[in-house]
Formats: C-alpha cells, sequence, structure tokens
C-alpha cells in the first residue's frame, strides 16, 4: 500500500535514490554480515568523490541505520575521566602547569585526576568546561 507524504523527491534525485535503494534496501541492519554489506556500500559511495543529492540522501539514511545497529550492538564505553582530561590538555597544546595557572585548579587535583585517582567534581567540570571551551556535557559522562 502506497503511503503520500508532502515530502517528494526531484525526479533525478528520485532516480538516484531508487537506483541506490534496489541494489541495498534499507532495512534495519539484522546481523554483522550485513553490518558488513552496508560499511561496504557506505565506502563504495564515499570513495566516489562527489556524490548527486540522490546518493547523499541515501547514504545519510543508510548511515543512521548503521549507526542504530552499532549502538546496541557495540556500545562504545565514556572515556575515563583522566582520558577526557589528557586529550584536551593534548588538544589543546597546554601542560599540566599552565591550566593550572590559567584556570586556578590545583595542580595535585589536575595531577590525581591524570593519575586515575581522583574523578572530576563538578566544581572542576565547570572549570574545565570554560577553559578548553567544551560542553559540560563532555566532561560528565561519568557522574
Amino acid at each position: 500500500m502506497a503511503v503520500k507524504t508532502k515530502y517528494h523527491l526531484k525526479a533525478k534525485v528520485k532516480d538516484a535514490y531508487l537506483e541506490l535503494v534496489l541494489a541495498f534496501p534499507l532495512t534495519s541492519i539484522q546481523s554483522e554480515e550485513h553490518l558488513q554489506a552496508a560499511q561496504e556500500v557506505m565506502d563504495r559511495l564515499l570513495t566516489q568523490g562527489d556524490l548527486d543529492d540522490g546518493a547523499m540522501l541515501y547514504l545519510d539514511a543508510l548511515s543512521d541505520l548503521v549507526a542504530s545497529y552499532e549502538d546496541e550492538h557495540h556500545p562504545i564505553a565514556p572515556a575515563s575521566d583522566a582520558d577526557m582530561l589528557r586529550h584536551l590538555l593534548e588538544a589543546k597544546g597546554v601542560s599540566q602547569a599552565e591550566l593550572h595557572r590559567e584556570s586556578g585548579l590545583a595542580k595535585s587535583t589536575i595531577s590525581e585526576v591524570l593519575a586515575g585517582k581522583k574523578s572530576f567534581s563538578r566544581q572542576m567540570i565547570r572549570k574545565l568546561s570554560e577553559y578548553f571551551k567544551v560542553d559540560v556535557g563532555v566532561l560528565t559522562a561519568n557522574l
């Protein structure tokens, strides 16, 4: 049964999109083999360079299906507070001493977090968020 919607694809976009759907239908990923096949289709599309609008719509939809399967079957644990702080320091190119001087965080607190002996406190999250200009949500994964 056909369902009518107010969303329509233009003829050229529709043709490219439907050609891809016929070659590899957009359905929920059901297995590791299906996941591998979907990733191969995505890789082929990404190596083509400039994609037309139909191919981009298809790639977006297939990417969402792959992400949904991976989120359920291959979850990634949040980074530890030590790993997160180490990454932020490296990304900004600053040392522990510079972080201490410029943020007002105690040297011992920074060292203890990096050694895995201490977790982020709410106050530390606020200061790190301001200093590194990242959303607090990035730093609260382990609270």
